[in-house]
């Protein structure tokens, strides 16, 4: 799935997630995507969604367990609103939510719901991975963030 592609499934997530509430389920689709790219960007990935980054602040926060879930082929594991948070950071949660007319926990909410299904996708091929060595550098460096 391509970077574009990527972040509009995210944002359709984020619409469809009952917990963005109202207001963002009124969201414009190119404001949201816009939001998503700067919200998940920096550093080494493409487009603006940088899996790794994520990845290891998912594994510092305590959250390795989630985070192998979401690459594995299997069932995406939950997560909560706050642990969104903690793992973006208050300050990065409430410009986000800024940006787009939101409450934070309307942000957080509906992040909550989007970021496991795109990182889902990226880690099942594509130009995401390929950004950090395919599917064997995404495992390898899960496997360095989780300690295996």
């Amino acid at each position: 799935m391509d970077m574009a592609n990527l972040l509009k499934m995210g944002a359709t997530a984020f619409i469809n997630s009952e917990k963005s509430g109202d207001a963002g389920s009124g969201l414009d689709m190119s404001s949201l995507i816009s939001a998503l790219s700067s919200l998940a960007g920096g550093g080494r990935g493409i487009g603006g969604f940088d899996l790794g980054s994520l990845l290891s602040k998912m594994d510092t926060g305590g959250l390795g367990g989630i985070a192998k879930s979401w690459l594995g082929d299997g069932s995406n594991q939950a997560i909560s609103p706050d642990q969104i948070t903690s793992m973006l950071g208050a300050d990065k949660i409430s410009g986000f939510a800024s940006r787009l007319g939101l409450s934070e926990e309307e942000a957080a909410g509906g992040l909550s719901d989007a970021l496991p299904q795109m990182v889902d996708k990226a880690s099942s091929g594509g130009s995401l991975l390929d950004s950090i060595g395919g599917l064997s550098g995404a495992m390898g460096m899960a496997g360095k963030l989780f300690g295996k």
